[in-house]
């Protein structure tokens, strides 16, 4: 009775911790399929995409702007992700960038050079854009002005346009007896025109014969310094353009070839050759594009955020470059400079 006893509780037992492993394991089970069903009905957040629109391929310029990124919190991956389209000078090729930015829905699109900027403003009105760079955007009619901007435009302005009377003046220590100025220039970039206005009435007032060189293409670049010695030009005021810093190196060695000493608008031209540069900080500008980029994300309208313009302007001279064509440069000059490439 006993042993009967026992082997029947025994079952009891067995039968009864069975059944709670089995309620236990359906309880688990339904839960999941709860857990599961209230995950699929929450939308993934996803991560905002920027795209970057290039007329170039300034990459120091954009390493720049992705650190000061970061160091406001957003990390490639997690939080954020970057779609690139870089023209490589390629004007034409923009239109088409700016396009397949706009379909992959990118939450904002920041722009390095006056044409991108000009290209997106044209495919978009609604989607943000920043420029990093650019020109008088109040005289192009894109912004209202500096301080309330409107639409969907803002960023930073690199006054290049601005700057075209002081590197007449800079050119002019380096070489007093100035009279005879080459102005090489991209007839296909929209952000030289300026430029080259303001370079045109200040030679006039300074009595310098301007001779205007514009091309189209990189293999027009040779001939245009040969039509400079022609004319037997003193000195080269390169308007900068995308086509021209994809091709500094070129144009630096045909100035040496030629004894013509140049002025650039930034520092990359210098370290290629050139002779020097005076203009604001890319580096600089491209890190406070960033911060446009944040602000927007947070929910800032571009509307409502003033247009900056540069902090910070930057004088560089190759010392090397001036010594290869026979060029003394004036020591108050050099003490002047930001930086002096020996």
């Amino acid at each position: 009775m006993i042993g009967i006893s026992c082997t029947q509780s025994a079952s009891i037992g067995t039968g009864t911790v069975d059944r709670r492993r089995a309620l236990f394991t359906l309880l688990a089970f339904g839960l999941g399929l709860t857990r599961a069903r209230e995950s699929s009905a929450q939308p993934t957040r996803k991560a905002p995409v920027i795209g970057l629109l290039d007329t170039g391929r300034r990459e120091e310029w954009w390493t720049a702007f992705r650190q000061q990124l970061r160091e406001l919190g957003y990390v490639e991956g997690q939080n954020v992700a970057f779609e690139t389209r870089f023209a490589g000078g390629k004007l034409e090729q923009l239109p088409a960038l700016a396009e397949d930015l706009l379909r992959l829905k990118v939450a904002v699109i920041v722009t390095a050079g006056t044409a991108a900027a000009r290209v997106a403003k044209t495919a978009t009105n609604t989607t943000p854009i920043v420029f990093a760079t650019g020109s008088d955007w109040v005289g192009a009619g894109h912004v209202a002005s500096l301080a309330h901007p409107g639409g969907n435009m803002t960023g930073v302005t690199s006054i290049s346009s601005g700057l075209a009377s002081k590197r007449l003046e800079i050119l002019r220590e380096v070489v007093p007896k100035l009279s005879r100025l080459a102005a090489l220039w991209h007839k296909d970039n929209p952000g030289s025109d300026a430029s080259l206005r303001e370079l045109e009435g200040t030679a006039r007032s300074s009595k310098v014969a301007l001779q205007v060189l514009g091309i189209k293409t990189p293999d027009e670049i040779s001939g245009a310094f040969s039509a400079m010695t022609r004319e037997r030009a003193q000195a080269v005021f390169a308007i900068s353009g995308p086509l021209f810093f994809a091709e500094r190196g070129t144009i630096a060695d045909l100035a040496i070839k030629r004894r013509l000493p140049s002025i650039h608008s930034t520092p990359e031209y210098v370290q290629a050759g050139g002779l020097l540069s005076y203009g604001p900080s890319y580096v600089d500008l491209f890190r406070r594009a960033a911060i446009y980029v944040d602000k927007i994300l947070k929910g800032a309208n571009p509307a409502d955020l003033p247009i900056e313009q540069p902090t910070r302007l930057e004088l560089d001279i190759n010392l090397k470059t001036a010594r290869a064509i026979g060029l003394t440069i004036p020591r108050l000059l050099l003490l002047r400079a930001d930086r002096v490439i020996e």
